[in-house]
């Protein structure tokens, strides 16, 4: 009989602002596979919000308009973000921001909704191991003794999705993902580069084996 292997997707948005109802627009998604607990692929896509952002915003993420108006739009996309998370479950810390706004976005663009039964809320799972405490997610790197190498001065789609994996893992009992994030299954995800105003914290190794590889995102400005 052939093993059925389990698939899930840890998912992670920047926005515009926090409500989409008046306007506001996703700017970043970052989405890493689990399968059967072992990382897999990732998507990561900026996206041109055709909004303009404010200070405020900025200081969260780092991301301007003019980084992202060479971008697509949200609309030009969709199709390949859909492929890849596929009918699988979708794990997201306060998954009703993540997919309130994804779904407002698909509806926009006249495509199928994710629906809650797929909807897997760290937040929720997080509340119940750690009732009246902070909840967040450096709180929970904490409370859960996770190591991590991403450097958090901004926010990042796909940074936070790694970070989230290893929450979401420590908070299934299982044990977070190792900090060589350059695995054979890791290659692809740029974990430690922030594409445009952040620091980037990499050991003396990662430096040396992967020195041209930041090299050559730079140069492209990805």
């Amino acid at each position: 009989m052939r093993e059925i292997l389990v698939r899930e997707i840890i998912l992670d948005i920047e926005t515009t602002g926090l409500d989409h109802s008046v306007g506001h627009k996703i700017i970043e998604i970052g989405c890493f596979e689990l399968i059967d607990k072992q990382m897999g692929k990732n998507y990561h896509q900026y996206i041109n919000p055709n909004k303009k952002l404010t200070e405020d915003n900025i200081k969260i993420h780092g991301l301007t308009n003019e980084f992202l108006n060479k971008y697509p739009l949200f609309f030009d996309v969709a199709e390949d973000f859909l492929k890849f998370i596929g009918n699988d479950p979708i794990v997201a810390h306060n998954a009703q921001f993540d997919i309130g706004f994804l779904n407002n976005e698909l509806e926009d663009a006249r495509l199928e909704k994710i629906t809650q039964d797929r909807i897997v809320d760290t937040l929720v799972i997080a509340r119940n191991m750690f009732p009246g405490q902070q909840i967040n997610l450096d709180s929970l790197v904490k409370k859960l003794k996770i190591q991590t190498l991403i450097n958090r001065d901004h926010h990042g789609a796909l940074k936070d999705a790694k970070i989230l994996t290893d929450v979401y893992l420590e908070l299934r009992g299982h044990t977070q993902m190792g900090l060589d994030l350059f695995t054979d299954t890791a290659q692809s995800n740029p974990l430690l580069y922030e594409p445009y105003n952040g620091k980037v914290v990499l050991t003396k190794d990662e430096t040396d084996n992967f020195k041209e590889f930041i090299k050559s995102i730079v140069n492209n400005g990805q």
